[in-house]
């Protein structure tokens, strides 16, 4: 298991849902600077963290909808990194659990050097992932079209 060990002066843990995200921005020392329920909207999520844009590292826990967030992040110059689900153990073994304390344990272990990485599908790969995907289901029963749309 790899873990993220980069070193930075802020760190964002993110508890991502469909149409919310809750934030959790720390500086170096460990100290809360941000604790905010956000929409998950691309300029609202980029005017709350401008502040703290110079050395920022994103965390979120890899869960169906991070793609957008991801590719947010990367369009943007901002270091974006996914958590292993299985392996964060820290959040779903505690018996006290919210968006704050999720979104805060996230960006305390990016911090501390001990978030379980996931790797990172980019675009290009998911787009030619989620081609073959279709063209599988839909493969046997007509292959001709299946293999125009690959190209």
């Amino acid at each position: 298991m790899r873990f993220y060990t980069g070193q930075h002066q802020h760190y964002c843990g993110i508890d991502l849902h469909a149409r919310t995200l809750y934030l959790c921005v720390l500086d170096a020392e460990g100290n809360v600077l941000l604790h905010k329920n956000l929409p998950c909207d691309r300029q609202i999520f980029l005017e709350a963290i401008e502040p703290f844009r110079d050395d920022l590292v994103v965390a979120s826990e890899c869960i169906f909808n991070w793609y957008w967030l991801a590719d947010l992040c990367v369009d943007h110059d901002i270091h974006f990194v996914l958590g292993h689900a299985l392996y964060m153990r820290a959040i779903h073994g505690a018996k006290a659990k919210n968006d704050k304390i999720d979104s805060h344990k996230t960006a305390s272990l990016l911090r501390g050097g001990l978030l379980p990485l996931r790797r990172l599908a980019y675009r290009e790969r998911r787009v030619a992932r989620l081609r073959l995907r279709c063209c599988k289901s839909s493969f046997f029963k007509a292959p001709r079209a299946c293999m125009k749309r690959l190209r």
